[in-house]
């Protein structure tokens, strides 16, 4: 698995594709929430519960299913107004997006069993053919030596990088769409038209 902070980054990141002014604190911490939840599967390893299990790690909890189910879920009860400053559908897709990164990031790693994308359906466990990412301990402790430094080196560049990037691209496409809503959908040339 990537760790927690990786999780969020990669929430964040995909946050900026739904940005709007005045966008609820609610809205960026449910994403992060969606983002991280999935490995609360880890609890299992406690209870003797397999990795290959449906409720193993990187199971059904890290599955497309779970990641719409959450994701309806987190709307309808979290958001039960408008009061996040965002539709329903950009609210669920985000939702669905946040979590289901989770699979996706955990499924480029360089360890553990795969993961369960297509659970209940299909409880097979599947990597992606590259695989740069480190394997993140379970164990919080351990990010405090040397392999959690190198894990959080690996994951500054394999995740922290390329999230911040995305996020300054969408950033930067979404900024004049921003100004032409601005002016009622005016463009450029709309206004020298206007204007005579």
């Amino acid at each position: 698995m990537a760790s927690v902070l990786s999780h969020a980054v990669a929430a964040l990141s995909i946050g900026t594709c739904f940005y709007r002014p005045h966008l609820s604190t609610r809205f960026w911490a449910a994403g992060v929430f969606g983002a991280v939840l999935p490995d609360l599967d880890v609890i299992g390893l406690r209870f003797g519960v397999p990795n290959a299990d449906f409720w193993g790690h990187r199971g059904f909890t890290h599955s497309l299913a779970f990641a719409a189910l959450l994701a309806s879920v987190v709307a309808v009860i979290a958001f039960r107004s408008r009061a996040a400053g965002i539709g329903r559908f950009p609210l669920f897709l985000y939702l669905f997006l946040a979590t289901a990164s989770h699979g996706i990031l955990d499924a480029l790693t360089d360890g553990g069993l795969g993961v369960a994308f297509f659970s209940p359906f299909d409880n097979r466990r599947f990597f992606l053919p590259w695989r740069p990412i480190r394997v993140s301990p379970l164990a919080f402790g351990r990010f405090f030596s040397l392999q959690g430094y190198l894990i959080l080196k690996n994951e500054l560049l394999w995740i922290w990088f390329p999230a911040a990037l995305f996020a300054v691209l969408v950033l930067m496409i979404r900024r004049p769409q921003r100004a032409t809503a601005a002016c009622g959908g005016l463009t450029k040339d709309r206004l020298l038209k206007i204007n005579g």
